[in-house]
């Protein structure tokens, strides 16, 4: 299966370099990691809340109904015509 994560990083240590310093190789590697695990991180915690408020408006709708101000009387429904 084709990762873009993984080809890009193989990229990045592939990619020629005038004096090929390892250190700077392994921290534009990380870094460039780094990046994308937290990019993708922030998309799953917002998935998880707008889960949990989905579930919080589901959840919630019950307890909400509609008021009215008005006093109902005894109306003639009840009574036998």
């Amino acid at each position: 299966m084709h990762d873009p994560f993984e080809e890009s990083l193989r990229d990045l240590l592939k990619s020629p370099s005038s004096d090929h310093d390892d250190d700077a190789c392994l921290h534009r590697v990380l870094k460039t990691a780094n990046r994308q695990v937290g990019a993708g991180d922030l998309f799953a915690l917002m998935g998880h809340w707008v889960g949990a408020l989905m579930i919080a408006l589901n959840n919630g709708s019950a307890h909400v109904s509609p008021v009215s101000r008005r006093h109902t009387s005894a109306r003639s429904t009840d009574k036998a015509d």
